[in-house]
């Protein structure tokens, strides 16, 4: 199998600081070190990996002449679900292949034995032209089918093929995975939470821990795969597409049935593809068409499982410290949010709102607070007092008070409850899904469970539009820790709904938790 080159080629590392050179060295050697041994026991590239064009390997044809691989010989990866804009009916099922297939399918059914039900899937072809670090073009095939007309509050069995490879065939039953639809009526759930994840150990740690967790759904809230090493959003970012098919083969064992509920990171602007950069998106991902414009936002949408609705947003359009695509959507987004909120909040059986996005509204980490979400959306979260708000992009756990008018509304002790009606919003940066982690300002100390520091005010800043970062001195910041973690959060219906919300460190222990009750 073919690996990249080790270093960074002159052209690139011009534009990279000392700590990005040395990620992008760092992430390029754990990758080599993972195509080895991926090659060496799946077979090479036809165990997963795509293609550059023209190049070669011992078990694999060019990509430019994929007639003369046979059907049978290309073995599907990368599965990961999504909901469709209802989850009690509609699933979306994903994957990928090494080269274009013919007539891809699903076959589900209610029973391993029995998949009957067969439905016609849809290949979108990825082609990245070369870029700085890749020698030459690589060509992706991502493959997607609609399940609708489901049951709710159902188990279903799936096997995904196409000609040549069905999953049904005695070589292929192993592949064979499942899923279980949202509920009819609302019912006790786990859902899990976190951002910046990557291809990593700590990466797949914390994937395997979040499975014991038997999570609903998990929320990604952007910076997936970082095949954008830069993240700014420009043509001239580091990017390697290759990493992608890492990232959908070691996310593939909680993907392929927990629907993972993607949103747009600034490392998930790839510019290569459209002028905002998600064509990359739109092809890997079938995410709810329930946004405002799934064509070219397609980290915009909005669903509800059991009692709670949830939001995801691509704050790119808002944020101030990284202005690629500031007000691309000319304010539809914002003006979408606050319709949606509205209708949430005003919809039967519908107890919390959860918004999830990348840029942090409250956070003292190295990127701090993005002063732009904080204008646009926080009058937003307010009005329509959103439950939780979780966020990324900063690569560490933080968590606040209760926000009110930009100031502590109540404080929230680990194991306190808290009441979005009377104290305001509590925001959790889930950041250490896997990525290198981050610091906190000089002389502050890491707060958590089991480790409670003193509480003072934290100087950090957040970005302004026009003069960059400003500095400022905070309350509001409760609980801290510098570690890789995710969000557990259970949420419950009945006469006193609530949601209990726990954090986790990598290890299984509980960093923080509290809850959210309404009007108690």
């Amino acid at each position: 199998m073919e690996t990249p080159d080790v270093g960074i080629p002159p052209q690139l590392a011009r534009r990279m600081s000392m700590a990005e050179q040395y990620e992008y060295l760092h992430t390029r050697l754990t990758r080599r070190r993972t195509l080895v041994t991926a090659g060496a026991v799946a077979g090479g590239l036809l165990a997963g990996c795509s293609t550059a064009s023209g190049s070669t390997t011992a078990n694999a044809a060019p990509a430019t002449t994929t007639s003369r691989v046979r059907g049978s010989a290309i073995r599907p990866f990368g599965r990961h679900l999504a909901f469709g804009s209802d989850p009690k009916t509609r699933m979306r099922i994903s994957w990928q292949v090494p080269f274009a297939v013919k007539r891809p399918f699903v076959r589900v059914g209610l029973r391993p034995d029995d998949l009957g039900r067969r439905v016609e899937a849809e290949v979108r072809a990825l082609h990245t032209p070369g870029v700085q670090g890749v020698r030459s073009a690589v060509e992706q095939y991502y493959v997607h089918a609609a399940l609708d007309g489901l049951k709710p509050g159902t188990t279903y069995y799936y096997g995904v093929g196409h000609d040549g490879w069905d999953p049904v065939s005695p070589a292929h039953r192993s592949t064979i995975a499942s899923f279980r639809t949202a509920p009819a009526t609302p019912e006790r759930f786990v859902f899990t939470a976190f951002g910046d994840q990557g291809v990593s150990t700590s990466a797949s740690a914390n994937d395997k821990l979040l499975l014991r967790q038997k999570p609903a759904l998990h929320l990604h809230a952007g910076d997936i795969c970082y095949a954008n090493v830069n993240g700014t959003g420009t043509k001239s970012d580091g990017y390697d597409p290759r990493f992608w098919d890492l990232f959908l083969k070691q996310t593939e064992s909680v993907a392929r049935s927990v629907p993972w509920m993607v949103t747009t990171g600034n490392h998930d602007m790839e510019a290569w593809y459209s002028p905002e950069g998600y064509g990359g998106q739109l092809a890997r991902f079938s995410l709810p068409d329930s946004g405002f414009d799934p064509h070219h936002a397609p980290g915009v949408y909005a669903f509800t499982y059991g009692n709670v609705g949830f939001v995801a947003l691509d704050a790119n359009d808002v944020s101030y410290e990284i202005p690629a695509n500031l007000g691309f959507t000319q304010g539809r987004q914002t003006r979408w949010l606050d319709r949606k909120l509205g209708e949430l909040r005003a919809a039967k059986g519908v107890d919390f709102v959860v918004v999830f996005f990348h840029h942090c509204a409250y956070s003292t980490s190295q990127h701090a607070s993005d002063g732009g979400v904080r204008k646009e959306w926080l009058p937003l979260f307010a009005k329509h007092e959103v439950d939780l708000v979780i966020n990324g992009h900063n690569h560490v756990y933080e968590r606040t008070d209760a926000i009110r008018k930009g100031e502590v509304g109540r404080t929230v002790p680990i194991g306190a409850s808290t009441d979005p009606t009377r104290d305001g919003i509590v925001y959790v940066t889930a950041g250490g899904g896997g990525r290198n982690l981050y610091s906190f300002p000089s002389g502050v100390k890491d707060s958590y469970e089991g480790h409670v520091t003193r509480h003072d005010a934290v100087k950090t800043f957040h970005w302004t539009k026009s003069h960059g970062p400003s500095a400022e001195s905070v309350e509001w910041s409760r609980v801290r820790y510098t570690g890789f973690s995710f969000l557990s959060v259970e949420a419950e219906a009945g006469t006193t709904p609530r949601l209990k919300v726990s954090a986790l460190a990598q290890s299984g222990e509980r960093i923080d938790h509290f809850e959210v009750r309404r009007g108690g």
